[in-house]
């Protein structure tokens, strides 16, 4: 007969017991740690393809959309082996330990957020793209009789009116990018789905430490959820008032 053992499910669920473990210490603020640096990385390579793809030059648009269509069409799980084993093996690059004062960052920990940060930019160059093609061309145009060059006019006119299209899905992006982090895993990177198994190969309570790792993983989620909900419920305020003509279509139209 199954027994629970409560013991166990409190003793790792507890932050003051659970973090006395340093796996789980670890593992917790990894998970946090890779999936902002991930993210971040993954935005500016989304922001760069993006632009790539809308670009007039026909080899930069191939490249982005090559990159695009490999990492969105190739699993993570496979991707994160093959630059972690994979390269290893050809001696391409490795994957050294790099030391920060007491802070060591292992060679699987950057293999699994530059894997993370490649794949997410592929997605996030659609909703950038997406964002971009949001905003009425004449922004552009008026942009350019101002005399203003297309990064300029990039830079101040129309990405920071994108933003607020791309704003609600790279929020969705960041709460699954905190779980997918679990992958990591694989290459034996210290996340806190790494720290349960290493726990449960010792003492072995696989249903009562991968429900506490579960909890762990929906108090992220679900704290990133509120935050979410509060910046989409702004965006939403601001959407509800008629919206008005852009400024250089102001300026152009005598207002």
């Amino acid at each position: 007969m199954f027994y629970f053992d409560w013991a166990v499910f409190w003793q790792y669920l507890y932050p003051p017991t659970a973090f006395q473990n340093p796996l789980v210490r670890n593992g917790f603020i990894l998970t946090v740690a890779a999936s902002v640096i991930a993210q971040a990385l993954g935005v500016l390579l989304g922001v760069i393809a993006a632009l790539a793809k809308m670009s007039k030059l026909a080899p930069l648009r191939g490249l982005a959309d090559l990159y695009v269509w490999y990492f969105r069409g190739t699993p993570l799980l496979v991707q994160m082996s093959f630059l972690y084993f994979g390269l290893g093996v050809t001696h391409i690059y490795g994957f050294p330990d790099f030391h920060f004062g007491i802070v060591t960052v292992t060679g699987a920990v950057q293999a699994g957020i530059l894997a993370l940060a490649i794949n997410e930019g592929a997605y996030m160059a659609e909703i950038v793209r997406a964002g971009i093609e949001a905003i009425d061309p004449g922004q552009m145009e008026a942009a350019k009789s101002l005399g203003m060059t297309y990064g300029k006019a990039m830079q101040r006119i129309i990405l920071p009116q994108a933003a607020k299209v791309i704003v609600p899905p790279l929020g969705n992006e960041f709460n699954n990018m905190m779980k997918t982090t679990s992958l990591m895993a694989v290459i034996s990177a210290g996340e806190l789905y790494y720290a349960f198994t290493q726990i449960n190969a010792r003492i072995f309570a696989p249903f009562e430490l991968f429900l506490v790792a579960s909890i762990y993983y929906l108090f992220l989620t679900t704290v990133w959820s509120l935050i979410q909900s509060r910046i989409e419920a702004s965006l939403g305020e601001r959407k509800g008032i008629e919206r008005a003509p852009g400024m250089l279509q102001r300026l152009f139209a005598g207002h």
